[in-house]
């Protein structure tokens, strides 16, 4: 299985910006596996100020942080492939911070508007939504990055959800945005795991036949 049927599909990738800000990090030392660590502290910085603090200053934070560790998730596969600077244990890097990043995100949005239950719920439907890729890989099928709630549109709820609580906890004291955007995610990462497992299926089948 080729490296570029492995890789999310994102157009932002081709944009000058980010060629331009890849092609800068590729003349540093720092490497691709330190980027995808850095999403991770985002993630965490993001995840504290949300659990500590209902203030709008800490939902903004928490925007920012989700868009700064999209960023570093975008350079790290960039700097890695088109930088030619990829390790060994790249895949690791590429894969495992995702999880814990996604998990402090949705977890911590759970407690922030008082239903925990459906922040870890949420968290862990977005790690079977990985799972059930990544297992199409192994199974030697190209990765399926379909939604309707795969990471990047994950984080564009959790985002917009924090952007619109905090004008919603400046004026009404309330978290109906970050509830709603709990709900989307995990009813939506379940429909992501239904039409993902199902399309995984199909393939697997259609390989089977003779003459596949």
């Amino acid at each position: 299985m080729s490296e570029a049927a492995n890789r999310r599909p994102l157009k932002s990738r081709s944009s000058g910006w980010a060629r331009m800000l890849a092609s800068g990090l590729v003349r540093t030392s720092v490497t691709p596996d330190e980027i995808s660590v850095a999403s991770v502290v985002f993630a965490a910085l993001g995840a504290a100020a949300l659990t500590f603090s209902g203030a709008p200053w800490a939902l903004l934070v928490c925007a920012l942080c989700i868009q700064l560790r999209l960023l570093c998730n975008l350079l790290d596969g960039m700097v890695a492939v088109e930088g030619g600077r990829g390790s060994p244990v790249g895949g690791l890097y590429n894969e495992l911070p995702d999880r814990i990043a996604d998990s402090a995100f949705i977890v911590a949005a759970g407690y922030a508007a008082g239903l925990a239950w459906l922040g870890w719920c949420g968290a862990l439907i977005a790690i079977a939504t990985a799972y059930i890729r990544a297992l199409g890989g192994a199974l030697g099928l190209a990765q399926d990055f379909r939604g309707p709630m795969a990471k990047p549109h994950r984080m564009a709820v959790l985002t917009a959800a924090c952007v619109l609580g905090a004008a919603e906890a400046y004026l009404r004291h309330s978290q109906y945005a970050l509830r709603a955007a709990l709900w989307v995610i995990a009813l939506g990462g379940l429909l992501t795991c239904v039409t993902r497992t199902r399309a995984l299926a199909r393939a697997l089948t259609a390989r089977a036949r003779p003459g596949a």
